[in-house]
């Protein structure tokens, strides 16, 4: 059987995307292979393409949507950014993005980020600067494409924190039926746990301010930790009904954009520090788990009914 042969048409413009799509992953790879060697320039790429520089210039610059140089002096502002909340480097970050002077970079970095280096460093906000490709630098030390399918809404992390919300809606619910003694009262542990003297009543409040803290985290927004202490469950759950959805819309974001191993700076902790959405996503649900597994037990002891916190049922639910 003859392989049939498609040839790429000015006519045919999906006929012309997988050939964009390499010649711009290749383009990407280049960059990223000689992103600190300053003296490899537009030439060396373009001859590492095979491409001309005329013709490098007038396809990657349609390809990407910025010129070469401007996509590749961004990726080094990025960097140079994730540098300011994760180091103490001083001169040597501009020394690293390929600047001859202190003054120099302190100029293109505010014009970009809209703030000096040390302003921003004292006050961080996300490090991916706007861009029509969606190439950025990802710490620590690569660069991160788009994907070229998208995954659907209904995946396993969107389920697992859908399964999250509706257990805790179960568990407030169920503690609401109970007196304040005993939504007080000390469970007791065999080992040590994750929480101080942990009882119904704290261990929900943490579970949903849990949310609402990485809400206000991704927004760079204080959180106040105090709000959680003796908190009524009719609070409690108005602050799910408020936090949850607005989460579980952060998590839908990042998922269905293949986004999870992008970053964000965390700038209410003291350093600032800089976190994946995934490693975010996976440390809610990893403290949840044992937090509700305690709440689940406790009120079970105190004579409810059962309440089943296993996600199997509703994630295959979710799937199929």
């Amino acid at each position: 059987m003859n392989a049939k042969v498609v040839t790429a048409t000015a006519a045919d413009p999906a006929a012309r995307r997988p050939l964009a799509e390499d010649r711009f992953a290749a383009f990407v790879d280049t960059v990223a292979r000689h992103l600190d060697d300053h003296e490899f320039g537009g030439d060396a790429i373009a001859a590492a393409l095979y491409l001309s520089r005329f013709h490098f210039d007038r396809v990657m610059a349609g390809i990407a949507g910025e010129p070469p140089g401007r996509f590749r002096r961004r990726l080094l502002l990025e960097r140079s950014a994730y540098r300011l909340v994760s180091t103490s480097m001083g001169l040597d970050v501009a020394v690293e993005a390929g600047y001859s002077s202190h003054e120099a970079f302190t100029r293109a970095f505010a014009r970009a980020f809209g703030r000096p280096p040390s302003v921003w460093r004292a006050d961080p906000k996300r490090i991916e600067l706007p861009c029509p490709n969606g190439v950025h630098f990802h710490p620590p030390g690569g660069l991160r494409m788009p994907a070229r399918a998208k995954e659907t809404s209904m995946d396993l992390v969107i389920a697992m924190v859908e399964h999250h919300q509706h257990v805790l809606r179960q568990l407030i619910a169920a503690a609401a039926t109970l007196d304040a003694d005993r939504l007080d009262q000390a469970i007791e542990l065999s080992v040590e746990g994750v929480d101080n003297d942990p009882t119904i009543r704290s261990l929900l409040a943490r579970l949903v301010g849990q949310m609402a803290m990485w809400n206000a985290s991704m927004a760079s927004v204080p959180y106040d930790f105090d709000a959680e202490r003796g908190q009524s469950l009719a609070t409690i759950g108005a602050v799910l009904g408020e936090q949850g959805p607005q989460f579980l819309d952060r998590v839908r974001d990042v998922a269905t954009g293949n986004r999870l191993a992008e970053t964000f700076v965390d700038a209410t902790c003291t350093p600032a520090r800089v976190f994946s959405y995934g490693g975010m996503i996976a440390h809610v649900l990893t403290y949840a788990a044992h937090r509700r597994t305690l709440v689940t037990g406790a009120l079970a002891s105190a004579g409810l009914p059962a309440i089943d916190d296993d996600p199997i049922e509703w994630v295959t639910q979710q799937a199929g």
